[in-house]
């Protein structure tokens, strides 16, 4: 590693809002890795264990910043991962940003499909015959996603009748599983926020239910908790 890279900080992704963690970390010096494990109800307990051993050879003073996917997901898996993000923002007093679950899935696709610069539609299975969705368009350069549609919730023939109306032309992509793969996505989107000097204090990343909580514990089996 050279000067450059020991000197230059890291920035660390979560990625918990369905049984799978996905981590991040990278110093965008050359410098990145990630991976996926699928702990199913076990997030909450090995978070911090699995975090430890992540994060070697570098330690908790080499980050610069904290990523976190949002949500939309499973109430429960969201939850930890922003409390866990905001505790590491607080204790080492770095900015966290808080990443739309969609958008990663928007930015992994974008990265992968070269210089289309269609629109892409992402939709995940919500609640009740609902769909948690959202629309962004890449920007010609690859490096940004501007949001057409925020993050929303529709029943799925409003959404089907919104998509017949968009304005632009458009690709659909179905958010149904491995999303935690998206979390190298989360932290670079975040990175793009914090090279920009956009100074996100950890009280400030919320998470995104998108339907009420309650709705969870009462309203039957979430595809993603």
């Amino acid at each position: 590693m050279t000067t450059t890279q020991t000197s230059t900080k890291y920035g660390l992704a979560l990625h918990t809002t369905t049984p799978e963690l996905g981590l991040a970390m990278g110093n965008f010096q050359g410098e990145k890795r990630c991976d996926v494990w699928n702990l199913e109800r076990q997030v909450s307990r090995l978070l911090h264990q699995y975090l430890v051993e992540f994060i070697k050879p570098q330690t908790w003073s080499d980050l610069g910043f904290i990523a976190v996917a949002k949500g939309p997901g499973g109430f429960t898996g969201t939850r930890i991962g922003i409390v866990a993000a905001r505790t590491l923002g607080q204790q080492l007093d770095i900015p966290v940003f808080a990443i739309s679950t969609l958008a990663a899935v928007a930015w992994s696709k974008m990265r992968n499909r070269g210089n289309n610069v269609k629109a892409i539609a992402v939709q995940m299975p919500a609640q009740r015959g609902q769909v948690f969705v959202g629309i962004y368009q890449p920007i010609q350069d690859n490096n940004q996603l501007d949001i057409l549609l925020a993050d929303t919730v529709f029943p799925v023939d409003k959404w089907q009748e919104k998509l017949t109306h968009w304005h632009t032309e458009y690709e659909l992509v179905l958010a149904t599983s491995s999303l935690a793969a998206t979390v190298s996505s989360v932290l670079e989107i975040a990175y793009l926020d914090w090279i920009s000097g956009k100074n996100s204090y950890w009280s400030e990343a919320l998470p995104y239910y998108g339907q009420h909580p309650v709705d969870y514990a009462m309203g039957g089996n979430h595809t993603h908790d």
